[in-house]
């Protein structure tokens, strides 16, 4: 039976509880972290640990657990868990407090935790988006809780047969409903800059890093509708989906309509560096 953590107990998923005035249930206040687990090791955990304490700093929380705190339950849950790749889910909320929005209400936080094997998808073939305006708010740097809009942007891309939603935001590209985007025209690689409309991905970072390591050339600068979709390449980046190719968009083949062979290029660096830690 899977086990999870939720204020300092370890229990199984079926016995945890929380009540219905915890604020991330009523007002959806709270943030969250999805951490990838390769052979049993967790995958650039300083990072996410990093972002985890930048999102609570902004909706003016303290972080509840210390690193080494954080890190002894991930290990209890990666040990329980019998799956050499997992994905790790830890959320924190603001706790229970009386429905009003003074967030000084609420004294104690709700700390959750849990593993999953890693779902088995296979994207190297490529899939379909769609774009669509961004109707998010303004402060999307934050991995707050509140999800409906993604969750109706993800909606929208499968009753059009697509996976993702590439989002535009003033004719200017901002990330997808879920994820960091990438175009490459002709061997020039671009992706949005971090700002507060995007995620700052720890995936996109890391394709950064490994960009600069490998001497291959990119540029963090705005992505116009029309540099979009007249893209030689499109990929997708986040930490449960890695690097993904878009072939299709709004029903149209990008580029040749395969996985480009600088997404190859890219893939095969990014693969190299997750075999070795």
């Amino acid at each position: 039976m899977q086990t999870v953590y939720l204020n300092g107990e370890y229990l199984p998923l079926d016995a945890a509880r929380v009540s219905v005035l915890d604020r991330g249930f009523t007002f959806g206040d709270g943030v969250y972290e999805v951490l990838l687990v390769y052979k049993r090791k967790i995958f650039r955990l300083e990072e996410h640990l990093r972002r985890l304490d930048n999102s609570l700093a902004a909706i003016y929380m303290d972080n509840p657990l210390t690193r080494d705190a954080w890190c002894q339950v991930m290990h209890r849950l990666i040990e329980d868990n019998p799956a050499d790749n997992q994905s790790l889910y830890l959320q924190v909320t603001r706790g229970i407090s009386a429905r009003d929005h003074a967030i000084h209400l609420a004294h104690k936080p709700t700390v959750f935790a849990m593993s999953n094997p890693v779902p088995q998808r296979n994207f190297t073939s490529g899939i379909a988006a769609i774009t669509c305006e961004d109707i998010r708010w303004k402060l999307c740097n934050i991995k707050a809780i509140t999800l409906l809009p993604s969750i109706l942007l993800r909606h929208k891309a499968s009753q059009a047969g697509a996976t993702e939603a590439i989002l535009l935001k003033n004719g200017v590209v901002t990330e997808g409903a879920a994820s960091n985007v990438f175009v490459v025209t002709g061997d020039r690689i671009k992706t949005p800059p971090k700002d507060s409309g995007l995620l700052p991905g720890i995936t996109r970072d890391l394709i950064i890093e490994l960009l600069q390591q490998e001497g291959i050339g990119y540029e963090e600068s705005g992505i116009t509708e029309k540099e979009l979709k007249t893209a030689d390449e499109i990929w997708i980046t986040s930490s449960t989906w890695e690097i993904v190719p878009v072939i299709k968009l709004d029903n149209k083949p990008v580029g040749n309509g395969q996985p480009g062979k600088i997404w190859q290029q890219v893939m095969d660096v990014y693969s190299r560096f997750k075999n070795s830690i």
